[in-house]
């Protein structure tokens, strides 16, 4: 095999591996804003329950405000997993 044989193949090669990240990227990119989609209707629940519980005109139970840090959590691990698939 002569050098431009293996050149060829390198770029083949190359150009494979290329196309194949190029989809990975693209797949992670629409997982990534489906996840963000659905991070944001936590977000506005955890924005309106802060709201809730700032305001000292509404009672507020202890079991109310660990719900709402629940899903503050749950929001937080959305927001880690969303951010480790796009540095992929």
């Amino acid at each position: 095999m002569d050098i431009r044989e293996e050149f060829d193949k390198l770029v083949e090669k190359l150009k494979s591996e290329r196309d194949n990240l190029q989809l990975k990227a693209h797949l992670a990119s629409m997982d990534a804003k489906d996840e963000l989609k659905e991070a944001e209707e936590k977000w506005n629940q955890v924005k309106e329950k802060a709201a809730e519980i700032a305001d000292d005109a509404v009672e507020t139970s202890e079991e109310y405000i660990a719900k709402a840090k629940i899903i503050g959590e749950e929001l937080k691990e959305t927001y880690k997993r969303i951010t480790q698939r796009l540095s992929e």
